[in-house]
Protein backbone atom coordinates (compact mmCIF):
# COMPACT_ATOMS: atom_id res chain seq x y z
CA UNK A 1 0.00 0.00 0.00
CA UNK A 2 1.29 3.41 -0.92
CA UNK A 3 2.03 5.61 2.12
CA UNK A 4 -0.06 8.73 2.59
CA UNK A 5 1.93 11.94 2.41
CA UNK A 6 1.33 14.35 5.31
CA UNK A 7 -0.85 17.31 4.50
CA UNK A 8 1.11 20.54 4.38
CA UNK A 9 -0.39 23.28 6.58
CA UNK A 10 -2.75 20.88 8.34
CA UNK A 11 -4.10 23.57 10.65
CA UNK A 12 -4.33 26.33 8.07
CA UNK A 13 -8.14 26.31 8.26
CA UNK A 14 -8.22 26.64 12.01
CA UNK A 15 -7.82 30.39 12.20
CA UNK A 16 -10.49 31.51 14.67
CA UNK A 17 -12.79 34.07 13.13
CA UNK A 18 -16.02 35.75 14.15
CA UNK A 19 -15.92 34.66 17.78
CA UNK A 20 -16.37 37.12 20.68
CA UNK A 21 -13.55 37.65 23.18
CA UNK A 22 -13.90 35.95 26.54
CA UNK A 23 -16.13 37.84 28.94
CA UNK A 24 -13.67 38.11 31.83
CA UNK A 25 -12.13 40.82 33.99
CA UNK A 26 -15.13 43.14 34.05
CA UNK A 27 -16.87 44.69 37.05
CA UNK A 28 -20.22 43.04 37.69
CA UNK A 29 -21.32 45.94 39.91
CA UNK A 30 -20.28 49.08 38.05
CA UNK A 31 -21.39 47.55 34.72
CA UNK A 32 -24.89 47.02 36.14
CA UNK A 33 -26.61 50.41 36.14
CA UNK A 34 -29.89 49.01 37.43
CA UNK A 35 -28.19 47.40 40.43
CA UNK A 36 -26.23 50.55 41.25
CA UNK A 37 -29.37 52.68 41.19
CA UNK A 38 -31.24 50.16 43.35
CA UNK A 39 -28.49 50.25 45.96
CA UNK A 40 -28.55 54.06 46.07
CA UNK A 41 -32.33 54.45 45.99
CA UNK A 42 -33.06 51.83 48.62
CA UNK A 43 -30.66 53.25 51.20
CA UNK A 44 -27.33 51.43 50.88
CA UNK A 45 -25.19 53.95 49.00
CA UNK A 46 -22.69 53.63 51.86
CA UNK A 47 -21.84 50.13 50.56
CA UNK A 48 -20.86 51.19 47.02
CA UNK A 49 -17.10 51.00 47.58
CA UNK A 50 -17.22 47.45 48.96
CA UNK A 51 -19.66 46.37 46.23
CA UNK A 52 -17.35 47.81 43.58
CA UNK A 53 -14.53 45.69 44.95
CA UNK A 54 -16.72 42.60 45.03
CA UNK A 55 -17.97 43.31 41.50
CA UNK A 56 -14.39 43.27 40.22
CA UNK A 57 -13.80 39.92 41.92
CA UNK A 58 -16.98 38.36 40.54
CA UNK A 59 -16.07 39.41 37.00
CA UNK A 60 -12.46 38.29 37.27
CA UNK A 61 -11.17 35.35 35.27
CA UNK A 62 -10.04 33.62 38.46
CA UNK A 63 -13.47 33.65 40.13
CA UNK A 64 -15.23 32.68 36.89
CA UNK A 65 -12.91 29.67 36.76
CA UNK A 66 -13.80 28.83 40.37
CA UNK A 67 -17.45 28.60 39.42
CA UNK A 68 -16.72 26.28 36.53
CA UNK A 69 -14.44 24.05 38.58
CA UNK A 70 -16.86 23.77 41.51
CA UNK A 71 -19.53 22.44 39.16
CA UNK A 72 -17.32 20.23 37.00
CA UNK A 73 -15.78 18.53 40.04
CA UNK A 74 -18.76 18.30 42.34
CA UNK A 75 -19.08 17.14 45.96
CA UNK A 76 -18.23 13.56 46.90
CA UNK A 77 -19.76 11.66 49.82
CA UNK A 78 -17.49 9.71 52.17
CA UNK A 79 -19.58 7.68 54.59
CA UNK A 80 -16.66 5.73 56.12
CA UNK A 81 -12.94 6.14 56.59
CA UNK A 82 -10.36 3.58 55.50
CA UNK A 83 -10.81 1.66 58.75
CA UNK A 84 -14.56 1.30 58.41
CA UNK A 85 -15.42 4.00 60.91
CA UNK A 86 -18.49 6.09 60.08
CA UNK A 87 -17.47 9.69 59.27
CA UNK A 88 -20.35 11.07 57.11
CA UNK A 89 -18.37 13.78 55.37
CA UNK A 90 -18.56 15.49 51.99
CA UNK A 91 -15.41 16.59 50.19
CA UNK A 92 -15.41 19.51 47.75
CA UNK A 93 -13.15 20.92 45.06
CA UNK A 94 -10.95 23.72 46.45
CA UNK A 95 -12.89 26.19 44.28
CA UNK A 96 -15.99 25.59 46.41
CA UNK A 97 -14.12 26.72 49.52
CA UNK A 98 -12.71 29.73 47.68
CA UNK A 99 -16.21 30.83 46.69
CA UNK A 100 -17.53 30.47 50.23
CA UNK A 101 -14.54 32.34 51.60
CA UNK A 102 -15.22 35.20 49.17
CA UNK A 103 -18.92 35.40 50.05
CA UNK A 104 -18.33 35.17 53.80
CA UNK A 105 -15.59 37.81 53.69
CA UNK A 106 -18.03 40.25 52.05
CA UNK A 107 -20.86 39.44 54.48
CA UNK A 108 -23.26 37.72 52.08
CA UNK A 109 -24.47 35.63 55.04
CA UNK A 110 -24.34 38.26 57.78
CA UNK A 111 -24.46 41.87 56.59
CA UNK A 112 -28.19 42.23 57.34
CA UNK A 113 -27.64 41.44 61.01
CA UNK A 114 -24.38 43.24 61.76
CA UNK A 115 -26.08 46.67 61.78
CA UNK A 116 -23.02 48.41 60.40
CA UNK A 117 -25.13 51.40 59.31
CA UNK A 118 -28.40 52.91 60.55
CA UNK A 119 -30.16 51.99 57.30
CA UNK A 120 -29.83 49.82 54.24
CA UNK A 121 -28.19 46.76 55.80
CA UNK A 122 -30.59 44.33 54.12
CA UNK A 123 -30.19 46.15 50.81
CA UNK A 124 -26.39 46.04 51.01
CA UNK A 125 -26.51 42.37 51.84
CA UNK A 126 -28.97 41.75 48.99
CA UNK A 127 -26.57 43.37 46.53
CA UNK A 128 -23.71 41.28 47.92
CA UNK A 129 -25.70 38.06 47.51
CA UNK A 130 -26.81 39.15 44.02
CA UNK A 131 -23.19 39.59 42.92
CA UNK A 132 -21.90 36.40 44.55
CA UNK A 133 -24.66 34.39 42.87
CA UNK A 134 -23.36 35.49 39.48
CA UNK A 135 -19.99 34.01 40.36
CA UNK A 136 -21.58 30.63 41.13
CA UNK A 137 -25.09 29.96 42.34
CA UNK A 138 -24.72 26.65 44.19
CA UNK A 139 -22.53 27.97 46.99
CA UNK A 140 -25.28 30.50 47.73
CA UNK A 141 -27.30 27.73 49.42
CA UNK A 142 -25.34 27.57 52.72
CA UNK A 143 -24.84 31.35 52.54
CA UNK A 144 -28.58 31.92 52.18
CA UNK A 145 -29.56 29.43 54.89
CA UNK A 146 -27.08 30.88 57.37
CA UNK A 147 -28.40 34.37 56.70
CA UNK A 148 -32.01 33.22 57.08
CA UNK A 149 -31.42 31.14 60.21
CA UNK A 150 -29.93 33.97 62.24
CA UNK A 151 -33.16 35.86 63.11
CA UNK A 152 -34.76 32.57 64.20
CA UNK A 153 -31.83 31.69 66.44
CA UNK A 154 -31.56 35.24 67.75
CA UNK A 155 -35.10 35.01 69.12
CA UNK A 156 -34.00 32.29 71.60
CA UNK A 157 -30.71 33.55 73.09
CA UNK A 158 -31.11 31.44 76.21
CA UNK A 159 -30.54 28.40 73.94
CA UNK A 160 -28.46 29.74 71.07
CA UNK A 161 -26.11 32.27 72.76
CA UNK A 162 -22.93 30.13 72.37
CA UNK A 163 -23.36 30.01 68.58
CA UNK A 164 -24.81 33.43 67.69
CA UNK A 165 -21.58 35.48 67.48
CA UNK A 166 -19.92 32.90 65.23
CA UNK A 167 -22.78 33.05 62.69
CA UNK A 168 -22.06 36.70 61.88
CA UNK A 169 -18.28 36.70 61.57
CA UNK A 170 -16.94 37.26 58.06
CA UNK A 171 -14.77 34.18 58.29
CA UNK A 172 -15.39 30.90 56.48
CA UNK A 173 -13.98 28.09 58.62
CA UNK A 174 -14.69 24.69 57.02
CA UNK A 175 -14.42 21.27 58.62
CA UNK A 176 -16.29 19.39 61.33
CA UNK A 177 -14.90 20.61 64.64
CA UNK A 178 -16.41 21.77 67.95
CA UNK A 179 -17.97 25.22 67.40
CA UNK A 180 -15.93 26.74 70.21
CA UNK A 181 -12.79 25.93 68.20
CA UNK A 182 -14.00 27.66 65.01
CA UNK A 183 -13.94 31.28 63.86
CA UNK A 184 -17.17 31.13 61.85
CA UNK A 185 -20.19 28.86 61.50
CA UNK A 186 -22.67 27.96 58.77
CA UNK A 187 -26.26 26.81 59.31
CA UNK A 188 -28.44 24.52 57.20
CA UNK A 189 -31.94 23.18 57.59
CA UNK A 190 -33.88 19.95 57.37
CA UNK A 191 -37.63 20.17 56.87
CA UNK A 192 -38.56 18.12 53.80
CA UNK A 193 -39.42 14.44 54.17
CA UNK A 194 -40.24 11.90 51.49
CA UNK A 195 -43.91 11.57 52.39
CA UNK A 196 -44.57 15.28 52.86
CA UNK A 197 -42.56 17.59 50.63
CA UNK A 198 -44.02 21.06 51.06
CA UNK A 199 -46.54 19.65 53.53
CA UNK A 200 -44.14 19.76 56.45
CA UNK A 201 -46.93 19.00 58.92
CA UNK A 202 -46.81 15.45 57.56
CA UNK A 203 -43.28 15.04 58.96
CA UNK A 204 -42.71 11.81 60.85
CA UNK A 205 -39.30 12.46 62.46
CA UNK A 206 -39.82 11.96 66.18
CA UNK A 207 -38.39 14.10 68.98
CA UNK A 208 -38.12 12.64 72.47
CA UNK A 209 -37.33 14.90 75.45
CA UNK A 210 -34.26 14.00 77.50
CA UNK A 211 -32.73 15.48 80.60
CA UNK A 212 -30.34 18.32 79.76
CA UNK A 213 -27.24 18.71 81.90
CA UNK A 214 -28.01 22.34 82.71
CA UNK A 215 -31.78 22.36 82.37
CA UNK A 216 -31.71 23.14 78.62
CA UNK A 217 -34.64 21.93 76.45
CA UNK A 218 -32.80 18.90 75.05
CA UNK A 219 -34.31 16.19 72.84
CA UNK A 220 -33.14 13.28 70.72
CA UNK A 221 -34.44 13.05 67.15
CA UNK A 222 -34.99 9.92 65.08
CA UNK A 223 -36.14 10.05 61.47
CA UNK A 224 -35.25 10.66 57.85
CA UNK A 225 -34.94 13.91 55.90
CA UNK A 226 -35.40 13.65 52.13
CA UNK A 227 -33.57 16.90 51.33
CA UNK A 228 -30.87 18.37 53.52
CA UNK A 229 -28.66 20.80 51.63
CA UNK A 230 -25.14 21.78 52.67
CA UNK A 231 -24.75 18.84 55.11
CA UNK A 232 -21.25 19.96 56.11
CA UNK A 233 -22.76 22.96 57.90
CA UNK A 234 -22.17 23.29 61.63
CA UNK A 235 -25.79 23.72 62.74
CA UNK A 236 -29.22 22.81 61.37
CA UNK A 237 -32.74 23.99 61.95
CA UNK A 238 -34.90 20.87 61.90
CA UNK A 239 -38.61 20.15 62.22
CA UNK A 240 -39.74 17.07 64.13
CA UNK A 241 -42.79 15.75 65.96
CA UNK A 242 -42.45 16.33 69.71
CA UNK A 243 -45.10 15.12 72.19
CA UNK A 244 -46.86 18.48 71.76
CA UNK A 245 -46.76 18.47 67.94
CA UNK A 246 -44.49 19.70 65.16
CA UNK A 247 -41.61 21.61 66.74
CA UNK A 248 -38.46 23.44 65.63
CA UNK A 249 -35.04 22.27 66.85
CA UNK A 250 -31.41 23.35 66.62
CA UNK A 251 -29.25 20.34 65.79
CA UNK A 252 -25.42 20.64 65.78
CA UNK A 253 -23.20 18.36 63.69
CA UNK A 254 -20.59 18.32 66.49
CA UNK A 255 -21.80 18.01 70.08
CA UNK A 256 -20.58 20.29 72.88
CA UNK A 257 -18.21 17.54 74.11
CA UNK A 258 -16.55 17.33 70.67
CA UNK A 259 -18.13 14.04 69.55
CA UNK A 260 -20.12 13.70 66.34
CA UNK A 261 -23.89 13.82 66.49
CA UNK A 262 -25.91 10.88 65.18
CA UNK A 263 -26.34 12.57 61.80
CA UNK A 264 -25.87 10.02 59.03
CA UNK A 265 -25.59 10.85 55.32
CA UNK A 266 -27.31 8.20 53.22
CA UNK A 267 -26.60 9.61 49.76
CA UNK A 268 -26.13 12.82 47.78
CA UNK A 269 -28.84 13.82 45.32
CA UNK A 270 -27.96 13.71 41.63
CA UNK A 271 -29.64 16.98 40.65
CA UNK A 272 -30.52 18.77 37.44
CA UNK A 273 -28.53 21.84 38.47
CA UNK A 274 -27.04 23.37 41.62
CA UNK A 275 -24.41 20.67 41.21
CA UNK A 276 -21.64 22.30 43.23
CA UNK A 277 -23.84 22.16 46.32
CA UNK A 278 -24.25 18.88 48.19
CA UNK A 279 -27.92 18.05 48.76
CA UNK A 280 -28.32 14.90 50.79
CA UNK A 281 -30.63 12.43 52.43
CA UNK A 282 -30.03 12.31 56.17
CA UNK A 283 -30.86 9.80 58.86
CA UNK A 284 -31.14 10.82 62.52
CA UNK A 285 -30.81 8.11 65.15
CA UNK A 286 -31.23 9.67 68.59
CA UNK A 287 -29.53 12.82 67.31
CA UNK A 288 -29.16 15.39 70.07
CA UNK A 289 -30.94 18.73 69.54
CA UNK A 290 -32.28 21.73 71.44
CA UNK A 291 -35.86 22.93 71.19
CA UNK A 292 -36.54 26.42 69.82
CA UNK A 293 -39.89 27.82 70.86
CA UNK A 294 -42.83 25.89 72.19
CA UNK A 295 -43.77 22.36 71.24
CA UNK A 296 -46.34 22.31 68.45
CA UNK A 297 -45.33 25.73 67.06
CA UNK A 298 -42.54 24.62 64.75
CA UNK A 299 -43.86 26.22 61.57
CA UNK A 300 -44.49 29.53 63.32
CA UNK A 301 -40.95 29.41 64.76
CA UNK A 302 -39.20 28.73 61.48
CA UNK A 303 -41.38 30.90 59.21
CA UNK A 304 -39.01 33.89 59.28
CA UNK A 305 -36.27 31.69 57.88
CA UNK A 306 -38.61 30.64 55.08
CA UNK A 307 -39.40 34.26 54.21
CA UNK A 308 -35.72 35.18 54.09
CA UNK A 309 -34.82 32.29 51.83
CA UNK A 310 -37.76 33.08 49.55
CA UNK A 311 -36.36 36.56 49.06
CA UNK A 312 -33.03 34.97 48.17
CA UNK A 313 -34.85 32.92 45.52
CA UNK A 314 -35.95 36.22 43.98
CA UNK A 315 -32.50 37.76 44.31
CA UNK A 316 -30.76 34.66 43.01
CA UNK A 317 -33.00 34.38 39.97
CA UNK A 318 -32.63 38.09 39.26
CA UNK A 319 -28.85 37.70 39.44
CA UNK A 320 -28.89 34.78 37.01
CA UNK A 321 -31.17 36.74 34.68
CA UNK A 322 -28.64 39.55 34.73
CA UNK A 323 -25.86 37.11 33.92
CA UNK A 324 -27.86 35.69 31.01
CA UNK A 325 -28.52 39.15 29.55
CA UNK A 326 -24.85 40.09 30.01
CA UNK A 327 -23.64 37.00 28.17
CA UNK A 328 -26.16 37.41 25.36
CA UNK A 329 -25.46 41.08 24.69
CA UNK A 330 -21.70 40.54 24.92
CA UNK A 331 -21.94 37.78 22.32
CA UNK A 332 -24.18 39.83 20.02
CA UNK A 333 -21.82 42.79 20.25
CA UNK A 334 -19.02 40.88 18.50
CA UNK A 335 -20.66 38.08 16.53
CA UNK A 336 -21.54 38.71 12.87
CA UNK A 337 -24.11 36.98 10.65
CA UNK A 338 -25.40 37.85 7.22
CA UNK A 339 -23.06 40.80 6.91
CA UNK A 340 -23.92 42.56 10.16
CA UNK A 341 -23.22 42.23 13.85
CA UNK A 342 -26.03 40.46 15.67
CA UNK A 343 -26.49 43.53 17.83
CA UNK A 344 -27.37 45.55 14.72
CA UNK A 345 -30.10 43.20 13.49
CA UNK A 346 -33.66 44.32 14.33
CA UNK A 347 -35.05 40.99 15.51
CA UNK A 348 -32.05 40.27 17.71
CA UNK A 349 -32.31 43.77 19.16
CA UNK A 350 -35.94 43.03 19.99
CA UNK A 351 -34.95 39.83 21.82
CA UNK A 352 -32.08 41.39 23.73
CA UNK A 353 -34.05 44.47 24.76
CA UNK A 354 -36.98 42.31 25.87
CA UNK A 355 -34.70 40.24 28.09
CA UNK A 356 -33.05 43.37 29.48
CA UNK A 357 -36.48 44.75 30.43
CA UNK A 358 -37.34 41.49 32.20
CA UNK A 359 -34.05 41.57 34.09
CA UNK A 360 -34.59 45.19 35.16
CA UNK A 361 -38.12 44.46 36.37
CA UNK A 362 -36.97 41.46 38.42
CA UNK A 363 -34.06 43.33 39.99
CA UNK A 364 -36.03 46.45 40.91
CA UNK A 365 -38.74 44.30 42.51
CA UNK A 366 -36.17 42.25 44.46
CA UNK A 367 -34.57 45.36 45.92
CA UNK A 368 -37.93 46.87 46.78
CA UNK A 369 -38.42 43.79 48.95
CA UNK A 370 -34.96 44.20 50.48
CA UNK A 371 -35.96 47.73 51.53
CA UNK A 372 -39.12 46.30 53.09
CA UNK A 373 -36.92 43.95 55.17
CA UNK A 374 -34.97 46.95 56.45
CA UNK A 375 -38.12 48.78 57.52
CA UNK A 376 -40.58 46.03 58.43
CA UNK A 377 -39.96 46.22 62.19
CA UNK A 378 -41.05 49.86 62.43
CA UNK A 379 -43.51 50.25 59.53
CA UNK A 380 -46.72 48.22 59.25
CA UNK A 381 -47.03 48.78 55.49
CA UNK A 382 -43.49 47.49 54.94
CA UNK A 383 -44.23 44.47 57.12
CA UNK A 384 -47.19 43.49 54.95
CA UNK A 385 -45.13 44.04 51.82
CA UNK A 386 -42.31 41.90 53.15
CA UNK A 387 -44.62 38.97 53.86
CA UNK A 388 -47.09 38.83 50.98
CA UNK A 389 -44.93 40.73 48.50
CA UNK A 390 -42.10 38.23 48.83
CA UNK A 391 -44.45 35.40 47.88
CA UNK A 392 -45.78 37.33 44.86
CA UNK A 393 -42.28 38.09 43.62
CA UNK A 394 -40.98 34.60 44.36
CA UNK A 395 -43.70 33.01 42.25
CA UNK A 396 -43.38 35.21 39.17
CA UNK A 397 -39.66 35.99 38.99
CA UNK A 398 -38.65 32.35 39.42
CA UNK A 399 -41.14 31.34 36.71
CA UNK A 400 -39.64 33.83 34.26
CA UNK A 401 -36.06 32.85 35.03
CA UNK A 402 -35.92 29.55 33.08
CA UNK A 403 -37.57 31.18 30.07
CA UNK A 404 -35.02 33.97 30.00
CA UNK A 405 -32.11 31.55 30.46
CA UNK A 406 -33.30 29.45 27.51
CA UNK A 407 -33.58 32.55 25.32
CA UNK A 408 -30.16 33.85 26.39
CA UNK A 409 -28.64 30.47 25.56
CA UNK A 410 -30.28 30.57 22.14
CA UNK A 411 -28.75 34.00 21.45
CA UNK A 412 -25.37 32.26 21.45
CA UNK A 413 -26.65 29.59 19.06
CA UNK A 414 -24.74 26.32 19.12
CA UNK A 415 -22.00 27.96 21.18
CA UNK A 416 -24.53 28.45 23.97
CA UNK A 417 -25.39 24.75 24.00
CA UNK A 418 -21.80 23.81 24.78
CA UNK A 419 -20.87 23.36 28.44
CA UNK A 420 -17.75 25.52 28.36
CA UNK A 421 -19.86 28.56 27.45
CA UNK A 422 -21.43 28.43 30.92
CA UNK A 423 -24.93 28.84 29.49
CA UNK A 424 -26.06 25.23 30.11
CA UNK A 425 -25.10 25.63 33.77
CA UNK A 426 -27.07 28.87 33.92
CA UNK A 427 -30.08 27.15 32.33
CA UNK A 428 -29.95 24.16 34.68
CA UNK A 429 -29.61 26.42 37.70
CA UNK A 430 -32.78 28.43 37.10
CA UNK A 431 -35.54 25.96 38.14
CA UNK A 432 -34.19 25.36 41.65
CA UNK A 433 -35.40 28.74 42.89
CA UNK A 434 -38.95 27.96 41.75
CA UNK A 435 -38.90 24.64 43.62
CA UNK A 436 -36.99 25.70 46.75
CA UNK A 437 -38.99 27.05 49.70
CA UNK A 438 -42.36 26.25 48.17
CA UNK A 439 -43.14 25.42 44.56
CA UNK A 440 -45.49 27.56 42.48
CA UNK A 441 -48.77 26.19 43.79
CA UNK A 442 -47.70 26.48 47.42
CA UNK A 443 -46.56 30.07 46.91
CA UNK A 444 -49.78 31.13 45.20
CA UNK A 445 -51.87 29.54 47.94
CA UNK A 446 -49.78 31.45 50.49
CA UNK A 447 -50.72 34.69 48.73
CA UNK A 448 -54.41 33.76 48.89
CA UNK A 449 -54.02 32.83 52.54
CA UNK A 450 -52.42 36.18 53.32
CA UNK A 451 -55.22 38.09 51.62
CA UNK A 452 -57.88 36.05 53.41
CA UNK A 453 -56.25 36.10 56.83
CA UNK A 454 -55.38 39.79 56.84
CA UNK A 455 -57.14 42.10 54.35
CA UNK A 456 -54.56 44.77 55.17
CA UNK A 457 -52.07 42.75 53.12
CA UNK A 458 -54.13 43.37 50.00
CA UNK A 459 -54.59 47.02 50.95
CA UNK A 460 -50.81 47.38 51.25
CA UNK A 461 -50.30 45.78 47.85
CA UNK A 462 -52.88 48.04 46.18
CA UNK A 463 -51.20 51.05 47.80
CA UNK A 464 -47.94 49.97 46.19
CA UNK A 465 -49.58 49.85 42.76
CA UNK A 466 -51.25 53.20 43.33
CA UNK A 467 -47.83 54.85 43.66
CA UNK A 468 -47.48 54.52 39.88
CA UNK A 469 -50.97 55.84 39.14
CA UNK A 470 -51.15 58.41 36.36
CA UNK A 471 -47.74 57.61 34.88
CA UNK A 472 -49.03 55.19 32.23
CA UNK A 473 -52.60 54.68 31.04
CA UNK A 474 -52.01 50.98 30.37
CA UNK A 475 -50.98 50.47 33.98
CA UNK A 476 -54.01 52.42 35.23
CA UNK A 477 -56.39 50.36 33.07
CA UNK A 478 -54.80 47.04 34.04
CA UNK A 479 -54.94 47.97 37.72
CA UNK A 480 -58.61 48.93 37.49
CA UNK A 481 -59.44 45.64 35.70
CA UNK A 482 -57.59 43.63 38.32
CA UNK A 483 -59.41 45.24 41.22
CA UNK A 484 -62.76 44.84 39.49
CA UNK A 485 -62.11 41.17 38.71
CA UNK A 486 -61.00 40.56 42.29
CA UNK A 487 -64.23 42.00 43.66
CA UNK A 488 -66.39 39.83 41.39
CA UNK A 489 -64.37 36.64 41.80
CA UNK A 490 -66.18 34.10 43.96
CA UNK A 491 -64.13 32.66 46.86
CA UNK A 492 -64.29 29.17 45.37
CA UNK A 493 -62.83 30.51 42.11
CA UNK A 494 -59.75 32.03 43.69
CA UNK A 495 -57.83 28.81 44.24
CA UNK A 496 -58.50 27.67 40.67
CA UNK A 497 -57.33 31.06 39.38
CA UNK A 498 -54.52 31.54 41.92
CA UNK A 499 -51.63 31.38 39.47
CA UNK A 500 -53.24 33.83 37.08
CA UNK A 501 -54.12 36.10 39.98
CA UNK A 502 -50.57 36.20 41.39
CA UNK A 503 -49.08 36.65 37.92
CA UNK A 504 -51.23 39.74 37.38
CA UNK A 505 -50.26 41.09 40.78
CA UNK A 506 -46.56 40.67 39.99
CA UNK A 507 -46.84 42.35 36.60
CA UNK A 508 -48.77 45.29 38.01
CA UNK A 509 -46.22 45.72 40.79
CA UNK A 510 -43.27 45.54 38.42
CA UNK A 511 -44.93 48.06 36.10
CA UNK A 512 -45.62 50.44 38.98
CA UNK A 513 -42.01 50.26 40.14
CA UNK A 514 -40.67 50.77 36.64
CA UNK A 515 -42.76 53.87 35.91
CA UNK A 516 -41.48 55.31 39.18
CA UNK A 517 -37.81 54.36 39.01
CA UNK A 518 -36.71 53.17 35.56
CA UNK A 519 -35.95 55.23 32.45
CA UNK A 520 -39.10 56.01 30.50
CA UNK A 521 -38.04 53.77 27.59
CA UNK A 522 -37.87 50.72 29.89
CA UNK A 523 -41.17 51.46 31.64
CA UNK A 524 -42.94 52.17 28.36
CA UNK A 525 -41.70 48.96 26.76
CA UNK A 526 -42.69 46.91 29.81
CA UNK A 527 -46.23 48.28 29.90
CA UNK A 528 -46.62 47.91 26.13
CA UNK A 529 -45.44 44.29 26.12
CA UNK A 530 -46.69 42.95 29.48
CA UNK A 531 -49.93 44.82 30.20
CA UNK A 532 -51.44 45.20 26.74
CA UNK A 533 -54.30 42.84 25.94
CA UNK A 534 -52.56 41.48 22.83
CA UNK A 535 -49.03 41.12 24.10
CA UNK A 536 -46.64 38.40 22.91
CA UNK A 537 -45.55 35.46 25.01
CA UNK A 538 -41.98 34.73 23.88
CA UNK A 539 -39.08 37.09 24.38
CA UNK A 540 -38.52 39.23 21.30
CA UNK A 541 -42.15 40.23 20.82
CA UNK A 542 -41.86 43.89 21.77
CA UNK A 543 -44.38 45.89 19.72
CA UNK A 544 -43.45 48.33 16.98
CA UNK A 545 -42.37 51.75 18.14
CA UNK A 546 -40.34 50.67 21.19
CA UNK A 547 -37.08 52.58 21.38
CA UNK A 548 -34.59 49.81 22.13
CA UNK A 549 -31.37 51.80 21.67
CA UNK A 550 -31.29 53.33 25.18
CA UNK A 551 -32.48 50.04 26.67
CA UNK A 552 -29.56 48.13 25.16
CA UNK A 553 -27.06 50.87 25.96
CA UNK A 554 -28.18 50.82 29.57
CA UNK A 555 -28.10 47.05 29.84
CA UNK A 556 -24.46 46.54 28.94
CA UNK A 557 -21.45 48.74 28.31
CA UNK A 558 -19.39 46.88 25.72
CA UNK A 559 -15.87 46.08 26.92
Amino acid sequence: MKSVEPVVGLHATHTVLNQPPSLVNYNAFTQDRTLMKCVRREGADWAEARLTGLGALVGSEEVIDWGQAANTSGPVLRTHDRYGQRIDEVTFHPAWHSLLQMSAKHGAHSLSWRQEQPQGNHVARAATFYLCTQAEAGHGCPISMTHAAYPVLRAYPEVTAPWLPLLTTNIYDPGLRPPQEKQGLLCGMGMTEKQGGSDVRANTTQARPVMGEHGEPAYVLTGHKWFCSAPMSDLFLVLAQAPGGLTCFLLPRILPDGTRNNFFLQRLKDKLGNRSNASSEVEFVDAWALRLGEEGRGVRTIIEMVNCTRLDCVLGTSALMRQGVTQAIHHATYREAFGRRLLEQPLMRNVLADMAIESDAATILAFRLARACDRSQSDAHESFIQRMGTAIAKYWVTKRGPQLAAEALECLGGNGYVEESGMPRLYREMPVNSVWEGSGNVICLDVLRSMGKDPQSLDAFLAEIARGRGADQRLDRASARFQQDLVHMMPEEREWQARRLVERMALLWQASLLVQHAPSEVADAFCASRLAEESGHAFGTLPAGVDVEPILNRAWLAL
